[in-house]
């Protein structure tokens, strides 16, 4: 990459704190699901953005797909070409923007995005983007936490405790709802169709569903590396496990808890 902005380095340092594809491991359902939904064959050509460490880019490539993974974080590419070599499979790793791709004009057959585009700055750019480097017929899935499950909140309660964001700030959530996104894929040529679900997480408790987010998760990482020193962490903490406490479905002891995205597929119908 070029010389990175200082929203693009945010976005390193962000996603390269805490232990990322540890945290993702509650996802690990997903990937796979965004990758059937999208129906790749060893035929296509896929794309997948702001891949991470390959949940869904690993389970694309075991199709036989010729596959590419895209990510602004370093580290997680590298954690992503470990598991790749761990599934026995070849993909090609790009350290990249999802507002700022450098592929051609519709160069793939399909494009994926599990919990990674929405976190690009700049929506509409984004989302222009993803329709940009579809061929036309081509496939779209992308999933994206919805604001009012227990995810979205999530991001919400923590944005409460911190400095307000820059000027035209688009919370990543809001790609949870429909009509933030129909406006978003306008004029893209990408019609739409759209699926709210649910992902269930489980853990012995509340207590140890949060434990492992805040050593792990890389958004609660980073808050509480820059809250702690003001003796400013303890009160979000507080309303963090307050949140896995109120959402916890099980009445046995234990934590179960869906968890609310939606299924954003679509189709390349023109240019």
């Amino acid at each position: 990459m070029a010389e990175l902005t200082e929203a693009q380095q945010n976005a390193r340092n962000l996603w390269s704190s805490g232990d990322y594809p540890s945290a993702m491991r509650i996802i690990a359902s997903v990937g796979p699901r965004v990758v059937e939904t999208a129906g790749v064959t060893g035929d296509d050509v896929v794309l997948d953005v702001a891949c991470g460490s390959g949940n869904a880019t690993i389970p694309a490539a075991e199709t036989g797909a010729e596959t590419t993974g895209l990510d602004i974080t370093p580290e997680l590419i590298e954690a992503g070409k470990k598991n790749a070599a761990d599934a026995g499979v070849v993909i090609e790793w790009v350290e990249g923007d999802a507002q700022d791709m450098r592929f051609d004009d519709e160069s793939f057959d399909v494009v994926l995005s599990v919990f990674g585009c929405m976190f690009a700055p700049d929506h509409r750019k984004a989302a222009a983007e993803l329709g940009r480097v579809l061929k036309p017929g081509g496939r779209l899935v992308v999933a994206a936490w919805r604001p009012e499950g227990n995810t979205g909140r999530m991001f919400s309660t923590i944005a409460s405790h911190l400095p307000p964001p820059p000027e035209g700030f688009e919370p990543p959530p809001l790609w949870g709802k429909e009509e933030h996104v129909r406006e978003l894929f306008d004029g893209t040529g990408v019609e739409l169709e759209l699926e709210p679900t649910t992902v269930e997480f489980t853990a012995d408790s509340s207590e140890v569903f949060f434990q492992e987010l805040e050593r792990d998760l890389p958004p609660i990482v980073a808050a509480k590396a820059g809250l702690g020193p003001q003796g400013k962490w303890e009160p979000l903490r507080d309303d963090l496990l307050e949140l896995y406490r109120d959402t916890n479905e099980s009445d046995s002891g234990d934590f179960r808890a869906a968890q609310e995205y939606l299924v954003i597929k679509g189709t390349k119908t023109s240019g």
